[in-house]
């Protein structure tokens, strides 16, 4: 089902690593049960620039996140190791003879510093709007507090947010690897899992074309993620309308209370690799300054891609006219 392709950008920079340790032992006695009904977390993240959409370990620092990578080999339920778990379109799959599923699985993962983590599968649901999409619940326990907590950060939109399996693991840099057995839990509040729900699901295909290449281009526009170095350039909740060659979002032309595009211009082109074509960046810096945060990578270019998206420059070994998805924003100057 197509989604409105208005939405807000709150956008994201957070990294990945892309192995998990090894099985360590370790002790699980005197621990609550996870997966209890809890009053609602009261702290939350502003959510501006991260990738996951998980909580950090280190305050301003977005490459510290706490969930990087869980790996299908090591989750147990009831205290045994589960054989023959896989990740399809993205959902768990439990082996047949788990009549229960996979609720109150807990699953073996590491953070950005190989660290362990282990997260419990609360809760699975489909989409409200789209039933190829599934939500999951979980927690992650946390030593310091001997407790089970939502590690998903939360916003003023979502109090409780909820998490994606994504096949693969995303590194420092933004870029996507495909791990086999490995995934990624990627929360509502982050661009991994807003790029799947706004219609980019990477195991689905339009028209024959996976959109695998779609998606990851997209986690580079919804952060302004120019020089696709991981870097991001926009503004908490910057209005944004974006739109793909194979039309899974259209451009938006009429106004409505939250988008008028008449206020909006052209932004950028994306790949996979970042911006392949630039006219100006989100958050009103010079774009001087992005050729000097990633040298040698653009050049000057202000061909027309058409329908009046022109370039100010263009990424070296990129061809703006065959790019999978363009972007229209406000410049600063029309933001308000």
């Amino acid at each position: 089902m197509k989604k409105h392709p208005l939405v807000l950008a709150c956008l994201l920079l957070s990294t990945a690593a892309s192995a998990t340790p090894k099985d360590k032992p370790r002790s699980t006695q005197n621990r609550p049960p996870p997966c209890q009904k809890r009053a609602p977390d009261r702290d939350s993240w502003p959510n501006g620039t991260l990738l996951w959409g998980s909580y950090r370990k280190v305050a301003g620092d977005g490459t510290s996140t706490v969930m990087a990578a869980f790996d299908l080999n090591r989750i147990r339920l009831g205290g045994a190791v589960l054989k023959g778990v896989r990740l399809a379109d993205g959902k768990l799959m439990a082996p047949p003879h788990i009549a229960k599923g996979l609720f109150g699985a807990i699953l073996q993962g590491a953070d950005s510093t190989g660290q362990p983590v282990e997260v419990a599968l609360c809760n699975a649901q489909p989409d409200a709007e789209d039933a190829s999409i599934t939500w999951y619940r979980i927690e992650m326990w946390n030593s310091e507090s001997a407790s089970w907590k939502n590690p998903c950060i939360a916003t003023a939109r979502v109090a409780s947010p909820r998490a994606l399996a994504v096949q693969g693991v995303w590194d420092a840099t933004g870029a996507h690897q495909d791990v086999p057995n490995q995934f990624t839990f990627a929360c509502e509040n982050g661009a991994i899992a807003k790029c799947i729900d706004w219609g980019y699901k990477p195991w689905a295909k339009k028209d024959g074309r996976l959109l695998k290449d779609l998606h990851q281009a997209c986690t580079r526009m919804a952060r302004a993620d120019y020089c696709g170095n991981g870097r991001s350039h926009t503004r908490e909740d910057s209005p944004i309308d974006m739109y793909d060659g194979l039309e899974v979002l259209a451009r938006t032309r009429v106004a409505t209370a939250a988008w008028d595009p008449e206020r909006a211009s052209f932004e950028a082109a994306w790949d996979p690799e970042g911006a392949s074509c630039l006219a100006r960046t989100r958050d009103g810096q010079a774009l001087e300054r992005i050729q000097t945060e990633c040298p040698g990578r653009f050049e000057a270019d202000t061909r027309d891609l058409g329908e009046g998206d022109r370039c100010a420059v263009r990424r070296r070994d990129a061809k703006p006219e065959g790019a999978l998805l363009r972007n229209h924003s406000y410049s600063p100057a029309h933001s308000n």
